[in-house]
């Protein structure tokens, strides 16, 4: 939408002003134009969560391809980078020494990187160049795991990963207590209040919601419902998604060796081949109904755990009978598909308004930390830029709207979250009418919304947070109206 364009150009003229300001420190032009250039990158995504929350494998099964972990870069405090490129390539960058390229070594499904001769705490980044389509536009950012909160109540790694990245996966098991005061420490900046944190929970390892039983990713997917209308959630998070990255994984990655091996299993009768799935250890060194060497079983066990090998031999008993049907079936099911339509819709979509975001708050970083004279009038620009930024609006409206408190009944509300960008920012997806329709039909549509929801905006018999809610809308409708007037589509 045209507003979109008026919030790069504002925040582009700030970040040139602010050049101005600090063109005597060095450092800080650096950082200044740093911003500038993250503009026209890819939209950097950061997967951040505690330890064994699944962030590599999640990363993986994004990607499609396993490349993560590098090394012990988890344990190490190392935030890793992957990037596309036209060929494989990793650099590691440390303190104390220049970027120093390191040996790939590729895999069947992907590469391993070692960090052989690196001492602990030496390395700061590692980026991973690896081409391939899912990186074409965004940026992955593995970042080490959070292990706490500080006396504060920060977390250093969730700090650097909200500085660095444009939006956050957030990975937990349960979305409680320590997980969202992390997430909350994003919120006490100017732009923190005015643009609401861009974070995606996921509740990741799915499969094993409720002791890894068969029903464990329906389960997962309820409670992601539940936190989905939690209202502390509902200030901190874009949206609330059951994701088995393992399992997710095993289904981008299946290979026909894997299938051969599955449907070999299936064809044992559930009864028989159950008991031989209670344990790691009883499938890995047992006795089998059928012969499988134990490399077969440890390769089975990495990639599908024990859920992923109850769940793929049922699937094939039921009807997925070949490599390809089942490769999709373990995707649909994983949660992977639901995050992936999340990640497009609500981070892809507004990657302009996303990276405007992060160039903002780390102009409000700075004139608050060094603070020159003429840092005033750029901190009430910056103000001036967040009070007339429409699409923060939107968002923070997507995120009230998942609460009934606001008011609205369930056909308006989702009238509202489709119209504000909910389903995808283009005219049509919006309007809620096909992408083949005449500019005219796209028109009436528009101007038939904007008349509805502008009489909701004025009708005093409403409570005020749904007329405010109602007038985010009219002006989403407003932006519509002015971009078809310009001739867009």
């Amino acid at each position: 939408m045209t507003v979109g364009l008026r919030l790069g150009e504002a925040v582009w003229g700030l970040l040139q002003h602010a050049l101005d300001l600090y063109r005597d420190n060095r450092r800080a032009t650096g950082h200044l134009r740093h911003q500038l250039a993250r503009l026209e990158q890819p939209l950097r995504v950061a997967i951040a969560g505690p330890w064994r929350s699944g962030k590599s494998t999640m990363l993986n099964a994004v990607m499609g391809e396993e490349v993560a972990p590098v090394g012990d870069a988890d344990g190490t405090g190392v935030f890793t980078w992957y990037e596309d490129a036209a060929r494989p390539h990793a650099i590691a960058y440390s303190t104390t020494h220049p970027p120093q390229e390191l040996a790939m070594t590729k895999s069947a499904t992907g590469m391993r990187v070692d960090l052989v001769g690196w001492r602990a705490g030496e390395l700061r980044d590692i980026v991973v160049r690896w081409p391939t389509r899912a990186l074409r536009q965004l940026t992955l950012i593995d970042t080490p795991a959070i292990t706490g909160i500080d006396e504060h109540g920060r977390a250093p790694v969730m700090d650097r990963a909200l500085r660095d990245a444009d939006a956050v996966l957030y990975l937990t098991r349960d979305g409680r207590g320590t997980d969202l005061r992390v997430l909350e420490s994003s919120r006490e900046s100017a732009v923190g209040q005015a643009a609401p944190v861009t974070a995606i929970l996921v509740l990741a390892r799915a499969d094993e919601t409720g002791g890894g039983r068969i029903d464990a990713l329906l389960t997962a997917r309820q409670l992601a419902r539940r936190q989905y209308r939690d209202p502390r959630v509902n200030a901190l998070c874009l949206d609330t998604v059951a994701c088995s990255g393992l399992i997710g994984l095993a289904g981008r990655v299946l290979s026909e060796s894997d299938f051969a091996t599955l449907a070999q299993l299936a064809r044992v009768s559930r009864e028989a081949l159950e008991p031989h799935l209670l344990s790691a250890d009883r499938f890995a060194v047992g006795e089998l109904p059928v012969r499988l060497d134990a490399e077969v079983r440890a390769g089975l066990l990495d990639r599908l755990g024990l859920f992923g090998i109850k769940l793929a031999t049922t699937l094939v008993r039921t009807g997925c009978d070949d490599r390809a049907k089942l490769s999709a079936e373990l995707i649909r099911r994983s949660g992977l598909t639901e995050l992936r339509e999340s990640v497009n819709r609500l981070l892809l979509d507004r990657r302009d308004a996303l990276k405007a975001r992060s160039a903002l708050a780390a102009v409000e970083a700075l004139l608050r930390a060094e603070p020159e004279p003429g840092s005033g009038e750029l901190l009430a620009m910056l103000e001036q830029i967040l009070a007339g930024a429409h699409e923060f609006r939107e968002l923070r409206l997507l995120a009230a709207l998942r609460n009934t408190r606001l008011g609205f009944d369930t056909e308006l509300a989702a009238e509202a979250r489709r119209l504000v960008g909910g389903d995808g920012i283009g005219l049509a997806p919006r309007l809620g009418i096909p992408h083949d329709v005449t500019v005219q039909q796209l028109w009436e549509a528009a101007s038939d919304a904007q008349w509805r929801w502008r009489k909701r905006a004025e009708d005093t018999t409403l409570r005020l947070a749904q007329r405010r809610g109602a007038q985010v809308v009219v002006r989403s409708c407003e932006g519509m109206l002015a971009e078809l007037a310009e001739g867009g589509r």
